[in-house]
């Protein structure tokens, strides 16, 4: 069994039941982002699951440096503020270097590291120093046995708050699959772990100067990920996908979040 994080009143691993961690993949303004919050949070309230929300405050990654990052880390930061003001709920965002983690640990309950920033030693140690709740996502080059790594990384700041995200891994050109062996082995690690699904299903470039996703698979594989003993669920969602400013083509509908996250909460019950 995996140790118990607590992330304000939700806690994540040690045998309690499924966590969602779920919102826009990107801050698009301040009353989108509350909004979404809010329908999350009923959501979550009506089904009886623990909700840490997601957003990033800018996309350091995205393929085209024409894309939309965000509004950047001043005011990304002051919107989630907002957001744990109003609601209550924990939030999640990702840095990108060193400068970014202490204004961010002074908001964000759960630090994350990027996958493509999971061997940054500099990065993973200045997350751990600050005492929030780190989430490694573990890179899509990466073996699932590579994460005893990046979690010695963080451990040696003293901080063991620590989450293990599987999020594909690269599988040719533009693709990704999830081998969920990945969630058992890195469970040996005795962190909590999560299954980012939506990311899971994104297809890398696959629109050329865009990423590209399919949706469709993101409950399926969900269902797999809560079947093999996992602690929390890691979805995107959008009310409209097809006009979000980033990883629409893989973010669930928000309006589908309900029927679906009651199928994993029944899984969930059978497998503990």
């Amino acid at each position: 069994m995996s140790k118990t994080l607590s992330a304000g009143p939700v806690k994540i691993g040690g045998g309690n039941p499924l966590v969602l961690i779920a919102g826009p993949c990107v801050i698009e303004n301040e009353a989108h982002t509350l909004s979404i919050a809010r329908a999350l949070q009923a959501i979550a309230e009506r089904v009886g699951v623990g909700l840490v929300f997601k957003a990033s405050y800018d996309k350091a990654n995205r393929t085209s440096v024409q894309s939309y990052r965000g509004p950047g880390l001043d005011r990304g930061l002051a919107i989630l503020r907002v957001v744990k003001e109003e609601t209550g709920l924990p939030v999640l965002s990702d840095v990108h270097d060193i400068s970014q983690v202490k204004p961010a640990a002074e908001v964000l309950d759960v630090v994350q590291i990027p996958a493509f920033l999971s061997r940054q030693t500099d990065l993973l140690v200045a997350v751990g120093e600050t005492g929030r709740i780190v989430n490694i996502k573990k890179g899509q080059f990466q073996a699932p046995w590579d994460m005893e790594n990046a979690t010695g990384k963080v451990l040696s700041t003293g901080n063991d708050r620590i989450l293990l995200t599987e999020r594909g891994a690269s599988f040719g050109y533009n693709n990704l699959v999830t081998d969920m062996r990945s969630l058992v082995i890195m469970r040996r690690t005795g962190y909590p772990i999560v299954f980012d699904a939506t990311h899971s299903v994104q297809l890398p470039g696959g629109a050329g100067s865009t990423s590209s996703g399919q949706r469709e698979f993101v409950a399926p594989l969900s269902r797999a990920a809560v079947a093999t003993g996992i602690d929390a669920l890691f979805w995107e969602v959008h009310e409209n996908p097809a006009q979000a400013l980033c990883d629409g083509p893989n973010s669930l509908q928000l309006d589908t979040v309900e029927g679906l996250l009651q199928q994993m909460l029944a899984l969930d019950r059978i497998v503990r």
